[in-house]
């Protein structure tokens, strides 16, 4: 028999038995929807019975409607490519595995779902070490129907004349499939060191390094689903959170925990951790490290001390015939004495009145021939009303953005900033706030976050103007400002500044977490104070660490990544660069124009690259490109092309890369090479680099 004809007749056996799993799913789907509907009765029933009774079915009512939703929702998933895997052993047996576990009405096992502890040899066996699994088979589909299988003969003396063997491995095949909007799951293709760290314990830190196109990204995500199966009622009741560096981000990797039935995980990018806030823009590098340092939290500690602009600098009252005053150092000193106590500011107008009045009966006590007693003066003027519209308008409650935005005042700025910046980061901070209309920067969330904690809550929440940036959203299922997540995932660890970390610590207080990096692509200019918070953010040094390294780039053709290693090897070790296992022959073009063509080239190569691969195709560029760029990107009309700056196109990748001046991306940041580093490993099958620069790479 052909190969052909070999293929066809195995694939027809697959499709046998995933038709016979798609049956039971619909006939488990109609059964959740009964469940759901008996539950629904007996909550009508229960309005007639007496008050015990109807207690006790309401409760069986409610746990009855849960657990059929539960069902439902894991049934509904996008369940492309249901089953995907079966492992032929030793024993003799077959296992089908798949994204749920499914059993038939008689609740023999049809498949196995890949988190279970059965399912690792699935991902763990190898031809060294096969676990007793002779054939390791992929099954690939769309929809319900099955396209391919690619098998893996792990024990060729254990194989039977009757188990054919199909195909060439389905890692390869997985790898040149097209790239689109989103992210695709990775539960086909697993590979061993990968399921190491998907499957470590929950506890502690989890850290996760490697090199462009490992698959670090998809490890974490995946192990967030397998935490969530193993230990729901741990992780699922408190919530998983996973923070990414950016919104194309968070969207770009938006499906793939939907796909595989978790569909209660919380994703937020950097710039919208913060509940309310949503940045709109990103500061040039040297401002964003300024704003990054954990300089900031001094300034902004001082900068809430000092009286809000329009704040009153003098206090008269006038008591039984006598004026009674504190001028502006008097009220300063008032000032200074609150706030050393032990509240915030926004909960200590009522320690700010009783100083007042402190200071007011200390005034009267001096005056010779004015006798009264302290008591009396404290409660009479204490229930006046001019003294508490003095105290309101004296002692105001503050909003962090209403102190943020108070900081472009550049004297008051440098008050609060003391030795701290210099004046040229004064400059750069003030000129960067002077525009309330242009919104807050992905730098100056953390900077809000640290000023609500440092400000306080107020006693009651203030009415806020629709305009307000502060004003709080809706947040789904968690109160405002959350902070008791089970797991917090965090991806491009290298990137965040120490008042990120700080911000991203206090949702994680009682926390597991995820951390997933590469020290070669860092944008933060000083690690070590970096490294400082991010060790603060996970409770301490005695918190239990395990780490696991991911050598292997998946993504990159073998020349592709070539020339990317070349532009950071004077930065990095050997053993912090990926080696790349696919080799296409196909080389990436360089094109060397005049400065001034330089978009149009790019371009041009674009349009080119479409005709070449079937996803989509990126230009990267440095950031005082991007606008200009997707101007004339839009002119194409196709909305495979995307326009990104480099650090942007951080955790993305394409089929195509149009990368343009690179010496741009080196020169716009702060820590050289490594974002170009990045924009070079964006992409899969092609890459072209447009540049002005004949030498480049030199």
């Amino acid at each position: 028999m052909s190969e052909t004809s070999v293929r066809e007749a195995e694939i027809a056996v697959e499709q046998k038995h995933v038709d016979m799993v798609y049956a039971r799913v619909a006939e488990m789907r109609d059964e959740a929807r009964a469940m759901r509907t008996r539950g629904d009765e007996l909550a009508h029933g229960a309005r007639n019975e007496a008050v015990f009774e109807q207690a006790a079915m309401l409760f069986e009512r409610d746990v009855m409607v849960r657990h059929a939703n539960q069902i439902l929702r894991s049934l509904d998933a996008e369940h492309e490519g249901l089953v995907f895997g079966r492992l032929d052993t030793t024993e003799g047996e077959t296992m089908y595995v798949g994204r749920l576990g499914v059993r038939d009405s008689e609740f023999e096992n049809l498949v196995t779902d890949w988190r279970a502890p059965a399912a690792a040899p699935f991902y763990q066996a190898t031809a060294e070490m096969p676990m007793a699994v002779i054939r390791r088979r992929v099954i690939r589909s769309t929809g319900q129907s099955v396209v391919d299988i690619d098998d893996d003969l792990l024990m060729p003396e254990s194989r039977q004349d009757s188990m054919p063997v199909v195909g060439e491995g389905a890692l390869m095949a997985s790898l040149t499939r097209a790239r689109g909007e989103n992210m695709r799951d990775i539960v086909a293709t697993i590979q061993k060191e990968q399921d190491e760290a998907i499957r470590a314990p929950w506890r502690g830190v989890t850290e996760i390094t490697g090199g462009p196109g490992t698959g670090k990204t998809a490890v974490a995500l995946h192990r967030v689903a397998y935490l969530l199966y193993r230990d729901r009622k741990r992780m699922g009741g408190s919530g998983v959170l996973v923070i990414g560096p950016s919104p194309a981000f968070t969207s770009y990797i938006s499906r793939v925990l939907p796909s595989m039935g978790e569909d209660t995980v919380e994703l937020r990018s950097l710039s919208d951790v913060l509940d309310g806030v949503a940045a709109t823009r990103v500061d040039p590098a040297p401002v964003a490290a300024v704003k990054g340092s954990l300089r900031m939290r001094r300034v902004l500690k001082r900068a809430i001390r000092e009286a809000p602009a329009d704040a009153p600098t003098e206090l008269r009252i006038m008591y039984r015939g006598e004026v009674l005053k504190l001028d502006a150092r008097e009220l300063a000193k008032v000032r200074a004495a609150v706030h050393n106590g032990r509240r915030p500011p926004n909960q200590s107008r009522v320690d700010a009145a009783e100083a007042l009045l402190d200071a007011l009966w200390r005034k009267a006590d001096s005056y010779e021939d004015f006798p009264v007693k302290r008591a009396e003066l404290l409660t009479e003027l204490g229930e006046r009303i001019d003294f508490h519209r003095f105290v309101v308008v004296w002692w105001q409650l503050l909003s962090p953005a209403e102190v943020l935005r108070g900081l472009a005042d550049r004297r008051h700025l440098a008050r609060a900033a003391g030795r701290v910046l210099t004046r040229s980061e004064v400059d750069m901070l003030a000129d960067s706030w002077a525009d309330p209309s242009v919104g807050f920067t992905a730098a100056d969330v953390a900077l809000l976050d640290e000023l609500r904690v440092l400000l306080g809550k107020p006693p009651k929440r203030r009415r806020r103007a629709e305009h307000d940036p502060f004003a709080p959203a809706p947040t789904g299922r968690h109160r405002e400002h959350y902070d008791e997540y089970s797991h917090i995932v965090v991806d491009e660890a290298q990137d965040l500044s120490p008042m990120q970390w700080r911000m991203v610590g206090r949702r994680g207080k009682y926390a597991s977490w995820t951390v997933v990096g590469d020290p070669v692509q860092s944008s933060w200019p000083d690690p070590p104070e970096a490294a400082q918070a991010r060790e603060a953010a996970f409770g301490g040094p005695r918190t239990q660490h395990r780490r696991f390294g991911l050598r292997t780039n998946y993504r990159n053709s073998a020349e592709i990544f070539d020339l990317a290693g070349r532009v950071v090897r004077h930065v990095a070790t050997e053993d912090q660069l990926p080696h790349a296992v696919r080799s296409t022959g196909v080389e990436p073009t360089i094109h060397v124009v005049d400065f001034d063509a330089l978009t149009a080239t790019a371009v041009d190569s674009a349009r080119e690259l479409l005709g070449v691969v079937d996803g989509t195709v990126g230009i990267i560029t440095a950031t005082s490109r991007v606008e200009p760029m997707r101007l004339a990107a839009d002119a194409v009309g196709n909305s495979r092309i995307r326009v990104v700056d480099g650090l942007e196109s951080k955790g993305l990748e394409y089929d195509a890369v149009v990368l343009v001046e690179p010496e741009e991306m080196v020169t716009e940041s702060l820590t050289g090479p490594r974002t170009l580093y990045v924009a070079l490993t964006r992409a899969t099958q092609r890459l072209t680099v447009v540049t002005s620069d004949a030498n480049w790479p030199g």
